[in-house]
Formats: C-alpha cells, sequence, structure tokens
C-alpha cells in the first residue's frame, strides 16, 4: 500500500524528511511570505527541547545544593552550641577544682 501522507497523518514526523512546503498557485504572488531555512529552526527547537528536558534536572541540581548548604550551616551552627557547652562544663570543673585544692590547703 504506497499512500503519501497526509497533513493528519505525515509519512514521517521528522521535519527534514518532510516535503517542503510550496506555496499555493491559487494564491497572488506576493501575498506569501518568503521561505525560512528550517535547520536553524530545528536547531533552536532541538536545544528548547533539551533546556525543556534538562529544566527539571537543573532545577533539582540548585535544590540539592541548596539543602546541602543549609545542613552545612546547621551542622556547623550545632558543633558551636556543643563547643560552648563544653566550654561552661569545663570551667565548672576548673571552679571545683580550684575549691577543692583551697579547702586542703585551708585545712
Amino acid at each position: 500500500m504506497n499512500t503519501r501522507g497526509t497533513i493528519d497523518r505525515p509519512l514521517t514526523h521528522d521535519p527534514k524528511k518532510q516535503a517542503p512546503m510550496k506555496p499555493s498557485t491559487s494564491e497572488p504572488a506576493g501575498s506569501v511570505t518568503p521561505d525560512f531555512p528550517t535547520s536553524d529552526a530545528n536547531d533552536s527547537r532541538q536545544n528548547r527541547t533539551r533546556q525543556m528536558q534538562l529544566a527539571p534536572e537543573a532545577l533539582a541540581r540548585a535544590h540539592m545544593h541548596e539543602r546541602m548548604r543549609e545542613a552545612d550551616i546547621d551542622r556547623q551552627a550545632m558543633r558551636l552550641v556543643i563547643a560552648r557547652r563544653m566550654q561552661r562544663r569545663a570551667e565548672r570543673a576548673s571552679l571545683r577544682a580550684r575549691r577543692a585544692l583551697a579547702m586542703a590547703v585551708m585545712q
């Protein structure tokens, strides 16, 4: 069955393999816009498609980068809290040791 493709059902969906559009003979000569090269249109369409496909990945990558930065900030804050707690504990132990030494010397 060798039927040619129609507008609704083309033989192929690849624009490079489809027949170029010809101006209609029923229209006046100056009414049809001039043909544009299709390679630029196809390249931009492919780039746009590629960018659209990669957009969720880029968004997810940026989201993960932001989460990693927040986690680093949280870890740094937690280390600071722990360091201050340990410093206060060491100061209290030092005071207890001084008191114990003073009590031992006084007796």
